[in-house]
């Protein structure tokens, strides 16, 4: 057998046995970024420490807006109706996970236009009553999230008025209309207040012109004090709020520490930088691949009450030691 015909059985041979020859390699083509859709009630200003919490939270997951993963804000300016629209523009635009903030009325909008993108929600009420989860620790379905349980704190804050001002008798609270928890939550203050003897007033608001006009009738009243109502809009006009309290002389408890921070005289409610943080890191974890519906909703545990003495001062208002005893935080 001459060496050619040789070579030429060999070749053969290899082609129809076991050898592979080399294929040229294939191009790689790169992994598409995640994107979020970052869902928010109210407006970008007043939210800027809990989108920090946020970040936060994600970066923990090891998640770097801009870096390896893209967040697209939607910011519904107080406007709660516009909502779904932002919600389905961005199902359309196909994020990964939309990150439902800045309160209940942002996850109900959510939950509203999909029920397969992972949604991660904040809310003050309970999700399970909202039909958002079927369980706190079994969610089943596309969302899962935080409970800020804030709603549920207004019975706590009218006896904090009460411990600071013994002898109040008339309190006002502010109450946005334009949310569907409205009329729950009448109810629930209504009834805490008959419990300690308060006559309470309730004012509608849900505009910048509304709350003016609250704090006018007010004064008409001679209301003693007031509770600040647990609403994304009211959070949103807190340095407002501070002010118009200030000019009329009202003693005014609120739901985030951020108010007394900013001037406000007293707060009570959960830490929202935390549970903000807890929302950061469930968006990166489903990134990573876990199911929303099989990750327990979060209960934020952090209780802050929190007391401007500076505010105090200025309001003329005596602040007892068992209050302060009771205080997390006093500003001074």
């Amino acid at each position: 057998m001459q060496f050619d015909q040789l070579k030429r059985r060999q070749f053969i041979t290899l082609l129809g046995g076991a050898a592979v020859w080399p294929l040229p390699a294939q191009s790689q083509q790169p992994t598409p970024t995640p994107v979020i859709g970052f869902l928010n009630s109210v407006s970008p200003g007043p939210w800027g420490n809990l989108v920090a919490a946020f970040h936060k939270g994600l970066n923990e997951t090891g998640y770097v807006d801009g870096r390896n993963v893209t967040i697209e804000y939607r910011w519904a300016e107080g406007k709660y109706d516009r909502l779904p629209g932002l919600a389905a523009d961005l199902v359309r635009r196909q994020v990964s996970v939309i990150a439902a903030t800045g309160g209940t009325p942002s996850a109900l909008a959510a939950k509203s236009v999909t029920k397969t993108i992972p949604i991660v929600f904040t809310t003050g009420v309970d999700p399970v009553g909202l039909g958002l989860v079927q369980s706190l620790n079994r969610p089943g379905g596309n969302a899962t999230g935080v409970n800020l349980i804030s709603t549920a704190l207004g019975a706590k804050r009218l006896g904090l008025i009460r411990e600071l001002l013994p002898a109040v008798h008339a309190v006002a609270t502010l109450v946005n209309p334009t949310s569907a928890l409205a009329m729950g939550q009448q109810s629930d203050l209504r009834q805490a207040a008959r419990s300690i003897s308060l006559d309470l007033h309730i004012l509608p608001a849900s505009s910048d012109r509304d709350v003016e006009a609250a704090f006018e009738t007010m004064s008409k009243l001679s209301v003693e004090a007031l509770l600040a109502g647990s609403d994304p809009f009211f959070n949103s006009r807190r340095d407002k709020i501070i002010e118009l309290a200030a000019h009329h002389r009202i003693p005014a408890m609120y739901e985030e520490r951020e108010y007394a921070a900013a001037g406000g005289l007293m707060s009570y409610g959960t830490s929202f930088a935390e549970g903000y943080r807890q929302a950061g890191q469930y968006t990166g974890r489903i990134l990573k691949g876990e199911k929303p519906g099989e990750l327990p909703v979060v209960q934020v545990t952090k209780f802050e009450f929190v007391i401007n003495l500076k505010t105090a001062k200025a309001l003329g208002v005596k602040i007892s030691d068992n209050l302060l005893s009771l205080a997390d935080e006093v500003i001074e």
